[in-house]
């Protein structure tokens, strides 16, 4: 997470602008905006008083680095999910990609008993992004089948859906589990939880109903966002980026987000983070966005299958970076893609490609897609 500790750095030493903030978050001020909602007492406040959203957002950065100290801050990121409880004291951290649950506390008074409560919150936390504030300690309202259901089983490989199984649980592991660090001077107190080994897998069930839909009414392959899914979030709808990118499928407000709205549905404006914390419409979204780039981004590549290894790249650098690659200009880049064959398209967008993040992009999804593929 060095990334997400350069920021908060910056947070802090820049005195959080409001400049500073739209770019990193993507705020609107409006009453609809998520984080606007959660952090505005009442609606629209921070249309006219951006000074109070900078001290909060400051305050926020602050009081983390106050807690934990600047060199054990964590934030939520696009395959992590990380939640502060407690006035900063209890901090849960999903690691996606590595299969473990890690929460813990810095409390000093009682902190078995603080650990006990962020234990059962976290195993207990319901399937509600937009309801989840990751940037503030409040706390999480519980209620409906938990977010870890299934990814996550107690002592007894029982599946964690009851407050009394998750205190069960939270009491065996304060007895058995129970690990201590130091944190900038202070002890935590932490319990690290593995989960099952197909969690992703299960996750990624629980979206079939809307990966179908969303294949059928943009005639887009399945086993192609299924691997944009796991490559982009591993399947974690709480996902949230330093790039202003939100859900499932990481959609950008400002680019894909706005292009979809305008070109393919008939919209103005750009979605919110609220309405992209909605996985239905999240999916939606983004293979809306693969059929613009289908249909006209990269409309006149003949070869379907460099077609999709275009698009793919194009997901993540942008119709650009795919045109850079083969010579810069629209015309002339499709007519060289159109000239070669498939695999020496491929090699090209993983070898050449002016952007490092994209060549390894374009093969982890494509890795994944012959899984997912084979998955059918």
């Amino acid at each position: 997470m060095k990334t997400s500790l350069f920021i908060l750095v910056c947070l802090i030493l820049s005195g959080c602008s409001r400049e500073f903030v739209e770019g990193m978050y993507d705020v609107d001020y409006t009453p609809s905006n998520r984080f606007a909602k959660n952090l505005a007492p009442l609606p629209g406040q921070y249309q006219k008083d951006t000074d109070a959203l900078d001290n909060l957002m400051t305050q926020f950065s602050g009081d983390i680095a106050k807690r934990w100290g600047n060199d054990d801050i964590k934030m939520a990121g696009a395959k992590n999910y990380v939640k502060y409880t407690d006035d900063y004291l209890n901090r849960s951290n999903i690691d996606f990609d590595n299969g473990t649950v890690t929460i813990e506390t810095i409390a000093s008074t009682d902190p078995k008993q603080h650990l006990r409560h962020a234990i059962v919150t976290t195993l207990l936390t319901p399937d509600k992004p937009g309801n989840v504030d990751l940037f503030s300690s409040k706390e999480i309202a519980l209620g409906g089948k938990p977010f870890l259901a299934g990814q996550v089983v107690d002592q007894n490989g029982k599946s964690i859906e009851w407050s009394w199984r998750a205190s069960q649980f939270a009491d065996y592991l304060i007895a058995h589990k129970l690990q201590k660090r130091q944190v900038d001077f202070k002890t935590s107190y932490y319990v690290t939880i593995p989960m099952v080994k197909n969690h992703s897998k299960l996750r990624s069930y629980q979206y079939a109903d809307i990966v179908r839909k969303a294949s059928k009414k943009y005639d887009i392959p399945e086993d192609l966002i299924y691997a944009i899914i796991k490559t982009e979030s591993n399947f974690n709808p709480y996902a949230v980026s330093w790039a202003k990118a939100y859900g499932l499928m990481q959609i950008i407000p400002r680019t894909a987000g706005h292009d979809v709205f305008n070109i393919v549905k008939g919209k103005s404006g750009m979605p919110s983070p609220e309405y992209l914390y909605n996985p239905a419409n999240n999916i939606d979204t983004g293979t809306a966005y693969f059929y613009l780039l289908e249909k006209r981004y990269l409309k006149g590549i003949s070869n379907p299958t460099s077609l999709q290894y275009s698009m793919i790249s194009a997901y993540n650098g942008g119709a650009g970076g795919v045109f850079n690659t083969f010579g810069g200009g629209k015309t002339s880049a499709i007519n060289s893609i159109n000239h070669n064959q498939p695999s020496q398209v491929y090699w090209a967008l993983t070898k050449k490609h002016p952007n490092a993040e994209s060549r390894h992009y374009l093969e982890k999804v494509t890795r994944y897609k012959k899984e997912f593929h084979a998955m059918k």
